[in-house]
């Protein structure tokens, strides 16, 4: 029987033959490219040291802004638990005088009962749970004496009151819960984004830190020169509105007597001093905190948050700021920054979740992030751009 294989051309065959050799030669190749296009993505999926020190500063920011919505949320719970509390004291007490309306109605109705003075059905009306609903039965009114009339009617407005305290009581407790969650969540965020903020770090070498260590470096020094500078603007500035006063003083002295001149500079001179007074007061505060932990949710006196550490120094001050930073930013004047004054509230971040507190020549008083203390800082430790406002809070 003839084979039906089709046989292949001698020239072909002389041109195509592979040896067992080349053969394995050619695989091999073939897997080593394999491999090296295999390899090549997980080289490249490494982070750059100055990716790793983004993403760990991105993660600290997105964990104070997280802070602040714990310390809102935590700050409404309380708010909300005390206006429960109040609601179901309310609720009691406007249980008991119902009752004592239901026993006075009670009395009328066995009393009418025992005298024949009332139908049964009359006896049904007033020991009835929704008595209003009969009032449109002038029969039954008609029997009612003076005394009945304003038992039922007492009734009726106790009833009433307490299922309207009843319903915000459980309005109030719902919302109480959902502010309580808001508080779960927000906790379990700052938790996580410090989490995955130190996982980053524990994988870096010890070159890798250093080198971390000396980009921080690099950007104290830079924070540092930016900080000068906007002092020396600040300072040329001063001195320019003190020279124009001076001007201005004696012109208006050559021209109408140094009296009218002296009472009209008295009358800004008090602001700018009580200003200066309590601000005083507060950077006392801010100092004495140096060197405590920052902790989120922290409120002092062994550690502080950023907007922690702000509330608490101008209180000392005898100034209440609110607890978060989206709030202070709008418990006070919004000054230029080269008008900075200390005391002032520097914000950070479009998110404004930074604050720290002004102390002058371009430095500040903050508590920075986890793993870090409160300190004097320029307000340029993250560049110029990071600043948001400056706000005058007294």
């Amino acid at each position: 029987m003839a084979s039906h294989r089709k046989s292949r051309p001698a020239g072909t065959r002389v041109a195509g033959i592979r040896t067992p050799a080349l053969a394995t030669a050619a695989l091999t190749s073939v897997a080593l490219l394999s491999q090296s296009a295999n390899a090549a993505p997980e080289a490249d999926d490494k982070p750059s040291l100055e990716e790793v020190e983004k993403k760990v500063d991105d993660l600290y920011r997105q964990a104070e802004s997280a802070t602040d919505k714990y310390n809102a949320a935590k700050e409404k719970t309380a708010k909300q638990r005390k206006r429960v509390d109040t609601l179901l004291d309310g609720v009691a007490q406007r249980t008991q005088k119902l009752n004592e309306a239901r026993e006075k109605l009670g009395s009328f109705a066995a009393a009418q009962y025992r005298t024949g003075a009332s139908a049964p059905d009359t006896a049904t009306f007033l020991l009835a749970d929704t008595p209003q609903d009969y009032f449109d039965q002038t029969q039954l009114m008609d029997r009612m004496t003076g005394r009945q009339k304003i038992a039922v009617d007492d009734y009726v407005t106790q009833q009433s009151e307490t299922m309207k305290k009843r319903q915000e009581a459980t309005e109030s407790l719902e919302t109480l819960n959902e502010t309580q969650g808001d508080l779960k969540t927000a906790k379990a965020t700052v938790q996580r984004k410090l989490a995955e903020a130190r996982e980053l770090l524990s994988k870096l070498t010890a070159e890798e830190k250093a080198r971390l260590a000396a980009i921080e470096r690099e950007k104290q020094q830079e924070a540092a020169r930016k900080a000068a500078e906007l002092a020396r603007q600040q300072a040329a500035q001063q001195q320019a509105q003190e020279e124009a006063a001076q001007q201005q003083e004696s012109e208006a002295s050559s021209s109408s007597g140094a009296s009218s001149s002296t009472g009209s500079s008295s009358s800004t001179a008090p602001a700018d001093s009580s200003y200066a007074t309590k601000a005083e007061k507060a950077l006392a505060f801010a100092r004495a905190q140096i060197g405590k932990p920052y902790v989120w949710g922290a409120v002092g006196p062994g550690s502080y948050d950023c907007s922690g550490l702000t509330q608490a120094a101008w209180k000392a001050a005898g100034v209440t700021l609110p607890r978060t930073t989206w709030d202070q930013v709008n418990a006070g004047t919004t000054v230029s920054l080269t008008n900075a004054q200390p005391g002032d509230l520097v914000f950070f971040y479009d998110d404004l979740s930074h604050v720290g507190i002004y102390i002058g020549n371009g430095m500040m008083i903050h508590a920075p992030k986890p793993g870090t203390y409160v300190r004097e800082e320029s307000i340029y430790y993250d560049g110029e751009s990071s600043i948001h406002s400056v706000v005058r809070p007294a």
